[in-house]
């Protein structure tokens, strides 16, 4: 049986497989957010929403979790090619 997408994003976490965008770095910069919430995001989401790429036709997935404050923040994230978890952005909400 195949594993849920939330299973694969918490797995590609807690495995150190994953690859944060250039962009998403500054975001989490910009929301003065450290590589320890942005983990801690994707440990505790859920899946708000699933987007299909226009261009590239990939599945991309808006999850929601919380920082290690506390606070609500929501992560765009996708699977390579290879299966390894790609964070496209994170943002507060």
């Amino acid at each position: 049986m195949a594993q849920s997408t939330i299973v694969r994003i918490r797995n590609g976490v807690r495995s150190l497989n994953y690859v944060v965008s250039h962009h998403a770095v500054e975001e989490l910069d910009d929301d003065n957010l450290t590589i320890l919430d942005l983990e801690n995001i994707l440990l505790t989401s859920e899946i708000v929403e699933r987007q299909r790429d226009r261009k590239t036709h990939e599945r991309k997935f808006v999850v929601r979790g919380a920082t290690v404050g506390g606070l609500q923040a929501e992560a765009v994230v996708k699977f390579g090619p290879l299966g390894n978890l790609f964070v496209v952005t994170v943002y507060l909400v």
